[in-house]
């Protein structure tokens, strides 16, 4: 029996479809997704919205396609909404998906990254100075959840915390620069010796160095290069308070995976954050 989500893919564009495969997830929400191959030849990569937050977020993808455009991102195609929205992109053929990292495709999503945030956004976006961050002082206010992962002592986070949130709360957020928000590898791949970022729902307008910054904890994961090689230590306090705020609450339903991967980024991110205040490791 043929899928809903190829059944509306084929009125959308008008096409018949040959061929779809279910795509399994790489990221952590829970969206439906399907390759199709149609019948003249041409290819589709479906994204269906089900569970909160997956529903808005294929929302907010589909205006950013419509404000943004670029070599760095895969082409629209077709968009349906409703209870459950139908985002219709191209399906990327002939692409490498890291990990692992080659040599020259850290260089790559640098290079891709400039090019965004060199990029001029006629219509506006969300900024990114107005995002309600969690971070540090989220932490001082409840340690328990962050103290509960066991990463530190009650004792260190006590004498640590003035310097963490001093530096946070000093990071330079707002600029005029397009950025993506969400860079990692299960995001992007390398087509042609470029890269091309996916699921663009969380693009700001901002400080690009924060694109950059929040891309170097799982970058590290993944036996790539150590965050303090990028010259953004500045920002690193910050990235570690993110994930500080986040990896011992509860599950979302939307993303119930996403806890422990924010676990992992923030053992490379606090380590990072201690070194660039000169704090104890």
């Amino acid at each position: 029996m043929k899928p809903e989500a190829v059944t509306r893919a084929e009125r959308i564009l008008g096409l018949e479809a040959a061929s779809w495969d279910r795509v399994a997830r790489r990221g952590y929400s829970l969206n439906e997704h399907w390759l199709v191959e149609f019948t003249d030849g041409g290819r589709a990569f479906l994204k269906v919205g089900h569970i909160d937050p997956s529903p808005e977020w294929v929302r907010d993808e589909y205006k950013v396609y419509g404000v943004v455009e670029g070599d760095f991102m895969p082409e629209l195609l077709g968009f349906e909404d409703g209870e459950s929205p139908l985002l219709i992109l191209e399906h990327i053929v002939d692409a490498w998906w890291p990990p692992p990292w080659r040599d020259e495709d850290v260089a790559a999503v640098q290079a891709a990254l400039e090019e965004i945030a060199a990029v001029e956004v006629d219509r506006d976006l969300p900024r990114l100075v107005d995002n309600a961050w969690p971070g540090w002082p989220e932490v001082t206010a409840d340690p328990e959840p962050f103290l509960g992962l066991g990463l530190v002592t009650r004792e260190w986070l006590e004498g640590a915390l003035p310097a963490l949130v001093d530096a946070a709360a000093a990071t330079q957020l707002d600029g005029d620069s397009l950025l993506h928000c969400d860079v990692r590898s299960d995001n992007l791949c390398i087509r042609h010796g470029r890269a091309v970022l996916v699921d663009w729902n969380h693009a700001r307008v901002g400080n690009p160095a924060v694109d950059l910054a929040f891309w170097l904890p799982s970058l590290r994961l993944e036996d790539g290069p150590p965050p303090e090689s990028f010259d953004v230590d500045e920002l690193a306090p910050f990235v570690a308070g993110f994930f500080a705020a986040l990896a011992g609450l509860p599950k979302p339903e939307g993303a119930p995976t996403v806890r422990e991967f924010q676990r992992a980024q923030l053992e490379v991110a606090l380590p990072w954050a201690c070194t660039a205040l000169g704090l104890p490791v």
